[in-house]
């Protein structure tokens, strides 16, 4: 198999680069739901309670693999954060009885259990690993990318990617498509934050939102569906510095394999 080291570009969205046109077209495309799901939160779960401070939407229909994987409690979640204490929906998972790892540099120990189901790790997932010769990443050492942790868990799925991960999220996205990892993952709820390029993520205005656009197209060629779109009105509404196209700076989306069936 041949090693990606680049996402397909799509078209541009006019005959000439325009960030209006860009903008429109990205916009447009994670407002627009891909599929329909009836069941989106664990409402229906015990051990669930309504304070979750944002809507992290999963797909919990029949025709779905997820459902049926938490009724038989195998299911997993990772969770990617920095330092956040919203932690309300990794515990209702594992109230369902799902195997918990939430992932923050922040945290005290380098492994934490708490209860059955839940474990802490203070890593950062990244889109690269550190390289041990150079001595300004023996600062990251506890940074891996994705695939390097669930090949060290012994891992070969996750039932749901749960990323907040402040801008990180274009890079580690580009990352587990690039190396087929996210066809080892069921459904992603990924906090999208686009009012500024994110880290890594180079170009004029208009390429940074066709890329934007060419990475979540690349989901949808693996096969992934949006199915909710949660638009964060309590963030400013910037859209690359620039207060336009009525957009909140932070939307949450969430997309299910429909080859997980």
């Amino acid at each position: 198999q041949t090693v990606r080291w680049h996402i397909a570009l799509q078209p541009w969205a006019s005959p000439t680069p325009s960030l209006n046109y860009e903008a429109s077209r990205f916009l447009k495309y994670i407002s627009t739901s891909q599929i329909s799901c009836e069941h989106t939160n664990l409402n229906s779960l015990k051990g669930y309670s309504e304070t979750a401070k944002k809507p992290w939407s999963i797909c919990l229909d029949e025709r779905f693999s997820l459902i049926h994987r938490i009724r038989r409690k195998q299911c997993r979640l990772y969770s990617l954060g920095l330092g956040n204490n919203d932690n309300q929906f990794e515990l209702s998972m594992a109230n369902s009885g799902c195997e918990v790892h939430r992932f923050d540099p922040s945290i005290k120990s380098a492994h934490i259990q708490e209860g059955r189901h839940l474990w802490y790790h203070r890593l950062s997932i990244d889109w690269r690993d550190p390289n041990p010769a150079i001595a300004a990443h023996k600062l990251h050492s506890n940074t891996k990318k994705l695939g390097t942790v669930l090949n060290e868990f012994g891992h070969q799925k996750i039932d749901v990617l749960k990323a907040d991960v402040e801008s990180a999220e274009w890079k580690i996205l580009e990352n587990l498509i690039l190396e087929d990892v996210v066809e080892q993952i069921g459904q992603l709820v990924f906090e999208v934050h686009i009012h500024w390029p994110g880290f890594e993520v180079s170009g004029n205005d208009s390429t940074v939102v066709r890329y934007w656009y060419s990475l979540l197209r690349e989901l949808e060629l693996k096969d992934f569906r949006l199915f909710h779109t949660y638009k964060d009105l309590s963030k400013p509404q910037m859209f690359l510095k620039k207060e336009a196209f009525n957009a909140s700076s932070c939307y949450t989306l969430s997309w299910v394999n429909t080859r997980w069936k």
